[in-house]
């Protein structure tokens, strides 16, 4: 009889949680800056922020070495406010922009520790020579009467001594990190062709105690880790959480008196609806593109199949039979195709199919290793996979041809990757050898830029929502 855990990567089925109604809907307002302000700088009304990019440029997958010096915001006046001085504020903006340039592994942030400060004529009149760097980061923090922040960014090309962009974000105090988020995403689009990502957030696994007594609940933070918050408190066991495609809902797994049910989250209203509830192992529910529909894996009688059901609930539809296990499901952008895995040949390896379960084939190379946990790229030019083989799991990239297999990590195990929204990065988590510990880490496509991303507890399974808006 095949053995039911052959999926199981890393720790799986482990006491977790139990459902706290939460809501992170974030307010900001925006507007483009055609042209700089005259000084003092001007009230900033409310308005909309601007949509994600409605064409998703591929860039290059080679490392760029563009510098970007980014000194501190300056301020028109130093004023306290309800997320500290207007001051503090500007250097905080922009470390987080240095820290998001960073990790996209296509630039070079200088600064702003030990950079001078700016006053505010150069925010539209910058000193060009003063500063060693292909292009410049700046602009100003200032209080409003009405309690918000207005916060201004620019960004120059030094070598020209021109204006590149501006961008001007008006934001209650709570969400002054939405606004670094949105000016970094501003300029890495601008600099580098592609779609925005900076301004997203994960929902993960948080997992505490000890390896034979983990608890494990679901919790969400913002793509650099900050913002964090438990959304659920342990009582039942909790897995895989995904959020929707509109990012109003997170869909998850979680036991409940034993029985594997599976389960949509409202975000808003903390309100839970019950779509699958069974009595056989139950895996990996996974979202459509549209979020009108959910794939998930049901064991029975030793065979485990991929199923697809609606959003809402009601009847399901087999997309596999068998043999053996298949488990998995990730969607293509265009809602066409579905990638899993499956051990119909004796090892775990990856397999594509139409959206209706037909026409299957196996896209994984022969090469002795076992392939699983697959993930299409929101671009749809690149699958993410965990290989496993010699002892290691490591996370990695191939075309959905099966060509161009790229390894991104080399440790112990690595495993369950998740594609930022523009396709540039990826989140997986790390178990570490002996304690077994999980952490949270990213790495981007060209494999250069790895790091971790700090949570309050050991974190598993992070899944990278979309651009929020």
């Amino acid at each position: 009889m095949k053995n039911r855990n052959a999926f199981k990567i890393g720790s799986f089925l482990l006491p977790v949680t139990a459902l706290l109604g939460v809501g992170f809907a974030a307010t900001v307002s925006a507007q483009t800056v055609s042209a700089p302000p005259t000084l003092p700088v001007p009230t900033l009304p409310p308005a909309t922020l601007p949509p994600s990019l409605e064409e998703d440029v591929v860039g290059t997958l080679e490392q760029d070495d563009t510098s970007v010096a980014i000194p501190p915001l300056t301020t028109p006046a130093d004023m306290a406010t309800l997320a500290g001085s207007t001051k503090e504020l500007g250097r905080k903006i922009s470390a987080i922009i240095a820290n998001d340039l960073s990790g996209s592994g296509l630039f070079r942030p200088i600064g702003p520790d030990g950079m001078r400060g700016i006053t505010m004529g150069e925010v539209t009149a910058p000193a060009f020579g003063a500063w060693s760097a292909d292009n410049l980061i700046h602009g100003y923090v200032r209080s409003n009467p009405d309690g918000t922040l207005s916060v201004g960014c620019y960004l120059y090309d030094l070598s020209e001594k021109s204006l590149l962009s501006s961008k001007a974000f008006v934001v209650p105090p709570k969400d002054w990190r939405r606004a670094a988020h949105k000016c970094a995403d501003s300029f890495y689009s601008k600099m580098s062709g592609e779609s925005p990502f900076f301004d997203s957030r994960i929902v993960y696994v948080a997992e505490t105690g000890p390896k034979n007594r983990r608890v494990k609940r679901i919790a969400v933070m913002d793509s650099d880790g900050a913002n964090h918050r438990f959304l659920t408190n342990g009582q039942n066991i909790v897995l895989t959480p995904r959020y929707s495609p509109d990012y109003k809902k997170i869909l998850y797994l979680s036991y409940v008196d034993k029985r594997p049910r599976i389960y949509v989250l409202d975000v808003a209203s903390g309100k839970q609806n019950l779509i699958v509830q069974a009595n056989s192992q139950t895996f990996s529910p996974r979202w459509s593109p549209d979020g009108k529909s959910i794939l998930y894996s049901m064991e029975n009688a030793g065979i485990t199949d991929i199923y697809r059901i609606a959003a809402s609930g009601g009847q399901a539809q087999k997309l596999t039979n068998g043999p053996g296990i298949n488990i998995g499901g990730s969607f293509s952008p265009d809602g066409s195709k579905v990638i899993f895995e499956s051990d119909r040949t004796g090892f775990q390896q990856i397999y594509m199919m139409n959206a209706d379960g037909s026409n299957t084939q196996r896209i994984s190379p022969d090469d002795g290793s076992q392939y699983a946990t697959p993930e299409w790229s929101p671009r749809g030019d690149l699958i993410a996979f965990t290989r496993i083989g010699g002892g290691a799991f490591r996370v990695g990239v191939m075309t959905p041809a099966g060509t161009g297999i790229r390894m991104l990590t080399n440790s112990w195990q690595d495993e369950a990757p998740t594609w930022s929204p523009n396709g540039r990065v990826i989140q997986f988590f790390r178990t570490d050898q002996g304690s077994g510990a999980t952490r949270v880490w990213q790495v981007d496509v060209t494999g250069a830029k790895l790091r971790r991303i700090e949570t309050p507890t050991s974190g598993s399974d992070p899944s990278w929502g979309a651009i929020q808006q």
